[in-house]
């Protein structure tokens, strides 16, 4: 019998917990985003009964589906940007952590409403410099940090990274440690910013995110178990 949302819930926050022990930290200095993208909505419900705030959503049209049935929760939009979509993702979420070109900013900044307070964005570093990955690579994140970081209605809170998979806690950890001094860099360029956010780690490496000062780890497998692919929950939605 698989373990239920709740106890899968426990166990993560366990392994937070433990985490920030092993690296000497306050717990509360690392927020959990429960990333939902393909999910259906009793199970957010669920987890938020259990205190859980903070959702991460992938795919606009879906997440707005969630967003209207939950407008109390706490919504990071996590996934590739696509210009035409730019609007609903600065009307509708708190957060944005894929800001991977400069572009997508400006439309973010210009379409976020002026009565909402500014929307939080993260800068996506391809960390490990893959071809197949989008993102700022590290040396371009700290020439674009300012042109951003000066656009109206956004507040640059820090960095995101999904660094390659690599096996082994000190292998893991490398990546990291290179998010974390890349962050540090931008606070020692421009100490006003206060950049607070280092957004990296998921189910298999947290534990090394959180070592390296991680401050948000995105878990979805280890939330809800392994994910749909995104056809096949349309098509089960659909039958529904």
């Amino acid at each position: 019998m698989s373990p239920s949302i709740t106890e899968r819930y426990q166990h993560v926050k366990q392994r937070i917990q433990a985490a920030c022990q092993q690296a000497h930290r306050p717990i509360e200095s690392v927020s959990l985003l429960a990333v939902s993208k393909t999910k259906p909505i009793e199970a957010i419900q669920q987890l938020a009964k259990q205190g859980q705030t903070c959702f991460g959503e992938n795919y606009v049209q879906e997440a707005l589906l969630k967003i209207e049935q939950c407008p109390e929760l706490e919504w990071h939009f996590i996934g590739p940007i696509q210009s035409n979509k730019t609007r609903a993702i600065a009307e509708r979420f708190q957060w944005v952590h894929s800001v991977d070109r400069l572009k997508i900013a400006q439309r973010l900044s210009q379409q976020r409403p002026k009565n909402q307070k500014e929307l939080q964005v993260l800068l996506e570093v391809n960390i490990s410099e893959e071809a197949s990955k989008s993102g700022f690579t590290p040396q371009t994140v700290l020439s674009i940090a300012p042109t951003i970081a000066a656009l109206p209605n956004l507040k640059l809170r820090g960095l995101m990274a999904i660094p390659k998979k690599t096996e082994g806690f000190e292998a893991q950890r490398q990546s990291f440690a290179k998010m974390r001094h890349l962050l540090e860099q931008l606070n020692q360029q421009h100490p006003k910013w206060e950049l607070d956010t280092l957004s990296m780690g998921m189910s298999a490496d947290l534990e090394a995110a959180i070592m390296e000062g991680a401050t948000i780890v995105r878990i979805g497998t280890d939330l809800f178990g392994a994910r749909l692919a995104k056809k096949q929950c349309l098509k089960k939605k659909n039958q529904h």
